[in-house]
């Protein structure tokens, strides 16, 4: 099953794409991509196989936990190449390397790029599987973590101007009355604005603040 057929499948149902996760093929080998389409498929996952880097990059992002099995060698970008626009946009998908001919120094610059594993053909079924599950449950961490960061950014947006300022300025270490005198209101409101700001970041404690300030602006 190629890249047109397994879209039309994804389709059927979004809620199915969303509660299953999906591996992504990508060999330009017909015979391995229906081989690990059919053994995807055993164990529950979704399958979606693609011929080349360019037909994979043209599929939509799927914000499922996901993975790619792709091999080293393909027509246009080869899998280095391709590993390095998934690591840069998607990095909720790792990314399972496999190939025809082992390449030591290859498979160190995949490993250290972030793949799950390198597997040589022709690889064992349990051995395949194996990494698979691995990669998808990195890939379910990452969407979580994507997850509860996206929604902190909302909450911060959520803010008015003057609670966002308040919150910068004490999560950078003011004191009420530094941030009353910087922002030119007194000590009072501060405190007014630093409660809703807690209840509204739904923060337990400053500590928790701050993380959450480091977590949608990492220079915090």
């Amino acid at each position: 099953m190629d890249a047109m057929e397994t879209t039309c499948y994804g389709a059927k149902s979004t809620a199915m794409s969303r509660a299953t996760p999906i591996v992504f093929v990508v060999d330009d080998d017909s015979s391995v991509r229906a081989s690990l389409d059919r053994l995807i498929r055993s164990a529950s996952w979704q399958s979606q196989t693609f011929g080349s880097a360019q037909e994979f990059l043209a599929h939509p992002r799927a914000f499922t936990p996901s993975c790619v099995i792709l091999d080293v060698s393909l027509p246009d970008l080869n899998g280095l190449e391709l590993q390095q626009r998934i690591v840069a946009d998607r990095v909720e998908t790792p990314i399972i390397f496999i190939t025809g001919h082992h390449d030591v120094r290859m498979s160190v610059k995949a490993m250290k790029a972030g793949a799950i594993e390198f597997l040589t053909k022709p690889f064992d079924d349990d051995e395949i599987l194996g990494a698979i599950a691995q990669a998808i449950e990195r890939s379910e961490v990452a969407l979580d973590t994507e997850t509860e960061t996206r929604s902190l950014r909302d909450r911060y947006e959520a803010l008015s101007n003057r609670e966002r300022e308040v919150m910068d300025l004490i999560v950078a270490g003011k004191l009420n009355k530094q941030v009353g005198g910087e922002l030119g209101i007194s000590e009072i409101t501060v405190k007014a604005h630093r409660g809703r700001v807690m209840r509204k970041m739904r923060a337990g404690s400053f500590a928790d603040l701050v993380k959450m300030a480091v977590r949608i602006r990492p220079e915090c």
